[in-house]
C-alpha cells in the first residue's frame, strides 16, 4: 500500500483546517461585532477577562464549576474502576480483553438521547440515594467517556511489557497493590494523561444528557445565556474550544514519544 504524497497530505490538511477555521472565525467576528452601530468592539471579551459580568450570568459561572467539577470526578471514576479492571484482564485474564472491548466500545454506537433512556430510571434511584446534585451526571459521563479511555490506556498497554514487568516484581516479593501503583502506573503514564485529557474534553462539551438530565453544565448554561445576550456566550463557547484544542495538542506531545520509539 502506498503512502500519500507530502502534496496530498498538505492539501488534506489545508482542507481540514479550513472547515474547522471558518466556522471559528464567524464565531470571533461575530463577539466583535458593535450592534446597530456597526464596527467591531473588544468590549465583550474585555469584561468576560476583567469579570465585569453582572448576576444575570451567575448561571453561566454556576455552570463553569459543574462542568469542571465532573471532569473531574469523571476522571477519577476512570481510573479507579477502569484502569485497574484492564490491568487485571491483561495480566490474568488475557481471554477477557475482547468482551471488556466490546463492552467499553459498545456506548459509542448508541445515542446519546438513547442512553438517556435508559438511565432516566437509574437517577431516579441515584437522585433519592445521593441527591440530584450536578456532580451525580459524573456516572453517566463515566459510561459516554469509556470508549475514549478504553483506547488510549490501551494502546499504552499493549506498547508496555506489563506481564513479564509484574512477574519480576512479584518474583521479588511485591505484593499486587505495590506491582499496580509502583510497577504498572508509571509506565502508563501517557495513556492515562491522554485517557484524563480527552475524558476531560468530553464532559466540557456535553449537552445532551445533562439537559434531558435536568442538570446544569457549561452547556446548558450557554444555551440560557444565549437567549439574552448570545455575544457572551459565543465568547465563552470559543474558551472551551481553545481549552479542547489545548488538550489534543498536549495528547499529541505526549503520544509523539511513543510513536518514534514504535
Amino acid at each position: 500500500m502506498t503512502t500519500p504524497s507530502r502534496t496530498t497530505r498538505i492539501v488534506i490538511l489545508a482542507v481540514v483546517g479550513l472547515l474547522f477555521a471558518v466556522p471559528i472565525a464567524a464565531m470571533v467576528e461575530f463577539t466583535l461585532r458593535g450592534g446597530l452601530e456597526g464596527g467591531y468592539v473588544l468590549d465583550r471579551w474585555i469584561a468576560v477577562f476583567s469579570g465585569e459580568l453582572d448576576g444575570r450570568y451567575r448561571q453561566l459561572f454556576i455552570g463553569i464549576g459543574n462542568s469542571l467539577t465532573l471532569a473531574l470526578v469523571t476522571v477519577v471514576l476512570v481510573f479507579v474502576l477502569l484502569v485497574p479492571t484492564m490491568v487485571l484482564v491483561q495480566l490474568r485474564f488475557p481471554r477477557l480483553r475482547r468482551l471488556l472491548e466490546f463492552v467499553c466500545l459498545l456506548p459509542i454506537t448508541i445515542p446519546a438521547i438513547v442512553l438517556v433512556v435508559g438511565l432516566a430510571p437509574v437517577y431516579s434511584v441515584i437522585a433519592r440515594a445521593l441527591g440530584s446534585g450536578a456532580w451525580t451526571l459524573a456516572f453517566a459521563y463515566g459510561v459516554l467517556v469509556l470508549p475514549f479511555a478504553y483506547r488510549a490506556v490501551q494502546a499504552n498497554l499493549d506498547a508496555v511489557d506489563v506481564v513479564t514487568l509484574s512477574e519480576a516484581a512479584r518474583s521479588l516479593g511485591a505484593s499486587w497493590g505495590t506491582v499496580l501503583v509502583s510497577v504498572v502506573l508509571p509506565n502508563l503514564r501517557r495513556g492515562l494523561l491522554a485517557a484524563a485529557f480527552i475524558s476531560i474534553a468530553v464532559v466540557l462539551g456535553e449537552f445532551t444528557v445533562a439537559s434531558l438530565l435536568n442538570r446544569s453544565n457549561l452547556q446548558t448554561a450557554l444555551v440560557v445565556v444565549a437567549k439574552s445576550d448570545p455575544f457572551t456566550a459565543v465568547v465563552f463557547a470559543l474558551l472551551a474550544l481553545l481549552l479542547a484544542f489545548a488538550l489534543l495538542l498536549v495528547i499529541g506531545r505526549i503520544a509523539r514519544p511513543a510513536r518514534r520509539s514504535a
